[in-house]
């Protein structure tokens, strides 16, 4: 055991600085790459000093600073075990993002994703584990989703508005997953364009790239919502098969379409046989106070998507459509929906956040998002950048104004050690929106400071390089 745990924190005597400080790195860097399993009990000071070869005082400064920071629970009598602290767990942003992220930047802006509610869904995996007993004993082959789990979902659309049975959701392995299938069995005939919105969401331009589609896009801002009669127009003039929106809480712009919109929209749909794919992945992060209750867009030529990813955890593969029972009895043949179907375990873990955990988890999730929404704008007071403050969903879309190009601004606060996600990047054509800039709110405050702290000192060493550049 005691040799294990040596080996378990590799070389940490070798890096530079006080031992005690080295160690205690070596134990949390350990925990936050799985060596070293939350709950494990430690040995003794005196065996730990034997073992990694080093004095006891240098030891119990380690445990101590381990221990003030919440990376240890020590019972008197029973010793100590490895935690997370609260200040990882409580957290709405994975702990990634200003931790190097997948990027390799200090700090990481490019993800708009909320991290797992901790304890909930450990509470919840531990039920869906003894729930999926009877399971293990049947085939596990793909059937469209498990019934608790649809019937779940079902009744959450009937209680908005929009009655739905069980037979109407097919569980896929998220948002993506279920915009990709729907693409398969419904775009048929590839000459005929697909409609998207101006800026729109990455993930799904990226699915429709891949099938090289050509697309139509509409422009939707923060500030004046979607422009129905420039799609009035395209679809008359180009007759595209399809058109995909996000509705609740827009990526990137945080736009919420009002529900005159939304009819009018669905009357469009129904008057040119278009059929409209509704993102509605953000519509449960819903900032205002209290929660508004504008219908879903819905019409017979509607087919609704969904996900858990934004509002409980990227990690949790679990998505769905919604549609009329016949189309989703052709989508359970079509051979990519057994490869798109998430494994029964997650589907139980759902079943139970999305049941009755979910109302306090979204009012937790929701004051969080807020609280630190309302931090962002205050950070952005007094920049000339220009916002429009959403009501909903996880970022900012900032305008830059006409002397800064967002390309520019994110390749230089990448030599600060802060990656963000410059608005071409969201256009459709790839080279547009280019003086727009998103920035997520899923971080945590001090994540927050920091990332406006660097955006600022960027535009100070432009403008200065401005001024003492020749010309």
């Amino acid at each position: 055991m005691n040799t294990g745990f040596a080996a378990v924190l590799g070389d940490w005597h070798t890096r530079p600085g006080p031992l005690s400080r080295t160690l205690a790195a070596a134990v949390r860097e350990a925990v936050i790459d799985g060596r070293l399993p939350v709950g494990t009990r430690l040995p003794s000071e005196r065996e730990l000093a034997r073992t990694l070869g080093v004095s006891r005082g240098t030891v119990v400064a380690a445990l101590g600073a381990l221990r003030d920071d919440g990376w240890l629970n020590t019972r008197h009598g029973s010793g100590s075990s490895v935690r997370l602290p609260a200040r990882l767990t409580d957290r709405t942003a994975p702990w990634s993002l200003d931790q190097g992220g997948a990027r390799d930047a200090d700090l990481d802006l490019t993800l708009a994703v909320t991290a797992a509610p901790h304890e909930a869904y450990l509470a919840a995996l531990a039920r869906a584990t003894e729930r999926s007993i009877p399971l293990l004993v049947d085939s596990g082959v793909a059937t469209g989703g498990l019934p608790v789990l649809r019937e779940l979902l079902a009744a959450r659309y009937t209680h908005t508005g929009l009655a739905t049975r069980p037979e109407q959701i097919l569980i896929t392995s998220g948002a993506r997953a279920s915009f990709t299938l729907l693409l398969d069995h419904l775009h048929t005939d590839r000459r005929r364009p697909i409609v998207v919105e101006n800026p729109a969401y990455p993930g799904a331009l990226a699915v429709l790239r891949a099938r090289g589609s050509r697309l139509l896009p509409v422009p939707v801002s923060a500030t004046h919502g979607w422009d129905l009669e420039r799609l009035a127009a395209v679809v008359h003039r180009h007759r595209p098969q399809l058109a995909y929106t996000v509705p609740d809480f827009h990526n990137p712009t945080g736009a919420h379409m009002d529900p005159r919109s939304r009819a009018a929209l669905a009357a469009l749909a129904d008057r040119n046989g278009l059929l409209v794919i509704a993102d509605e992945t953000m519509r449960d992060l819903d900032l205002r106070t209290p929660a508004g209750n504008e219908p879903h867009l819905a019409g017979t030529q509607v087919i609704q998507i969904g996900s858990a990813s934004k509002t409980l955890w990227t990690g949790l593969r679990i998505g769905w459509i919604r549609a009329n029972a016949d189309l989703l009895r052709q989508l359970r043949h079509n051979p990519l929906q057994a490869q798109l179907e998430p494994p029964p375990l997650e589907q139980l873990i759902a079943a139970e956040l999305l049941g009755n955990l979910l109302p306090g988890l979204l009012c937790e999730r929701r004051n969080q998002l807020r609280i630190q929404r309302d931090h962002l704008v205050r950070l952005l007071a007094g920049t000339p950048w220009a916002y429009t403050v959403p009501d909903g969903g996880l970022s900012l879309w900032l305008h830059l104004g006409e002397r800064t190009q967002a390309t520019d601004l994110a390749t230089r606060a990448g030599t600060y050690g802060l990656a963000v996600t410059p608005g071409p990047h969201f256009a459709a054509d790839r080279t547009t929106l280019t003086r727009h800039l998103r920035l997520p709110f899923a971080a945590t405050p001090d994540t927050l400071t920091r990332a406006v702290h660097v955006l600022r000192e960027c535009i100070r060493a432009t403008a200065a390089q401005d001024v003492f550049s020749p010309t």
